[in-house]
């Protein structure tokens, strides 16, 4: 089996329920505390997944104040992290760690611990910042705060996390979990993470005993009607702008689900969006490009299941899911005919205007569902027996398929064996464009029934086959054993 971008297949022995997306539209929390609390000292803790770059290539993550000349900021700028503190009277910087280590890792979770300790007499110590459970020593720009400088950061100014609160762009793209700040407090990652004794792994731990401070808070997003909520005992509750339940997530720093790849190469008009689950297909090819995409996990053993909506289309003809394996092949036509997901021999699309399953340009399977926008296309995916089924809206499985009949495949597509396989979309259309909605347990889009895989993992409309999972490392670390 093939794993890609995980930070962890092993069981943690804590595990984090929520986390919350954000998806570049103004999205953000906001808080202005009532009065400034340890301007000296402080530690900021949280773990992200990226969707993507952000706006105006800036990942806003915590940033106190009201003007670029007068604020404290945390960020994420053309994928290295920037954290820079202005003056107030001078408009001067004068603290600032700028990484030369760059984060592009769109399908893992990572860890960031972000220590402010302007009173530590070792002017190198009074800003540092720790990745995955170690400290960061290349800077392109290391300036060290004067002693005993107090920070905008915790300070009585308006403080947004996942946006730049002075005007109120560089929003955030990705997802965020356990997210926690310590008023008066230079702690160590270790008080937020280990490593796993058996993988290596760093790994989140319980913090609800940690001292938070008067403006100390503990972000876990488990209430969906309250997600800036803070429950760390000190009431420091944010304020929610343009999130709602939809954008709670169970993809978390102890669970990682699947989601579209954004790093295969592909068309410049295509775009990803919604914590890379939400993909629209462009209307014209470029050479060198593809007009496909495929999960960020693929898999050669177990079984497997996910939903996929089409939720937005301008007309019925092109739209393909199904999987496929080899994406090299996938990322080099000029045409849709050529290199759609069922135009090749390393993929096999069901065409939702036809009403075909294709392989290498022929149909494998034909007089199926055709379906169009606000269905919902099932794929079952037996890597054991490497077999594969459809069926549209919780309906019967196409061409009376059964993917619990194992060896036998009743009514099943056989597939190639000794390959990995990718759950994936295609847009075999000049002229038109599609938006594909891609549920591996974690939706983007509001589920009405709710129903979760053998494991009690993941939330889909329909109730998957019995023996199928959802695809998230709790369930890949599971089938490995």
């Amino acid at each position: 089996m093939i794993i890609l971008g995980t930070n962890s297949i092993k069981d943690t022995g804590y595990d984090v329920a929520n986390s919350l997306r954000f998806n570049q539209n103004d999205d953000c929390l906001i808080k202005t505390f009532g009065s400034g609390g340890n301007k000296k000292k402080f530690t900021f803790s949280l773990w992200i997944k990226l969707s993507g770059r952000g706006t105006g290539n800036i990942n806003g993550l915590l940033v106190a104040g009201t003007s670029g000349n007068d604020e404290g900021t945390i960020r994420l700028s053309n994928d290295i992290i920037d954290w820079v503190e202005y003056d107030s009277g001078t408009s001067a910087v004068i603290g600032r760690l700028t990484t030369n280590q760059v984060f592009r890792d769109y399908s893992a979770w990572s860890h960031l611990v972000f220590v402010w300790d302007s009173a530590n007499a070792t002017a190198g110590n009074r800003m540092r910042i720790y990745h995955n459970g170690s400290e960061i020593t290349s800077f392109s720009d290391d300036t060290n705060p004067s002693v005993n400088y107090d920070a905008q950061i915790n300070n009585n100014v308006t403080h947004n996390i996942g946006r730049q609160s002075w005007n109120n762009s560089g929003d955030y793209n990705g997802y965020m979990s356990e997210v926690v700040f310590i008023d008066g407090q230079a702690l160590a990652p270790t008080d937020f993470g280990e490593f796993d004794e058996d993988s290596g792994i760093w790994k989140p731990i319980d913090v609800s005993g940690l001292t938070f401070g008067n403006n100390g808070f503990y972000l876990d997003f488990k209430n969906s009607g309250a997600l800036g909520a803070d429950v760390s005992g000190e009431s420091n509750n944010f304020t929610v702008n343009n999130l709602t339940s939809i954008d709670q997530s169970t993809d978390t720093c102890t669970n990682n689900f699947a989601t579209w790849n954004p790093v295969l190469a592909m068309n410049s008009t295509m775009v990803i969006a919604d914590g890379n689950l939400t993909g629209t297909t462009a209307s014209n090819y470029a050479s060198g490009a593809s007009n496909s995409w495929f999960s960020t996990v693929g898999v050669s053993s177990g079984k497997w299941y996910a939903e996929f909506k089409e939720s937005a289309g301008t007309n019925n003809q092109g739209q393909i899911l199904g999987v496929g394996y080899d994406l090299s092949k996938h990322q080099q036509g000029a045409t849709a005919s050529a290199y759609n997901l069922g135009g090749i021999s390393e993929g096999w699309g069901y065409l939702g205007a036809e009403g075909t399953v294709k392989n290498n340009n022929s149909a494998v399977l034909t007089s199926l569902s055709t379906w169009t926008v606000g269905d919902i296309v099932c794929i079952a995916l037996d890597m054991d027996n490497h077999k594969l089924y459809f069926r549209k809206n919780g309906g019967s499985w196409e061409n009376s398929g059964n993917p619990e009949s194992g060896s036998t495949g009743t009514g099943a597509i056989s597939l190639t064996t000794g390959e990995t396989y990718f759950f994936a979309c295609s847009d075999a259309s000049l002229s038109n464009t599609y938006t594909f909605q891609a549920n591996f347990g974690s939706p983007p889009f509001a589920i009405t029934s709710g129903n979760t895989d053998g494991n009690d993992r993941g939330n889909f409309e329909y109730a998957p086959p019995s023996g199928y999972l959802s695809l998230c490392t709790a369930n890949l670390s599971e089938v490995l054993g």
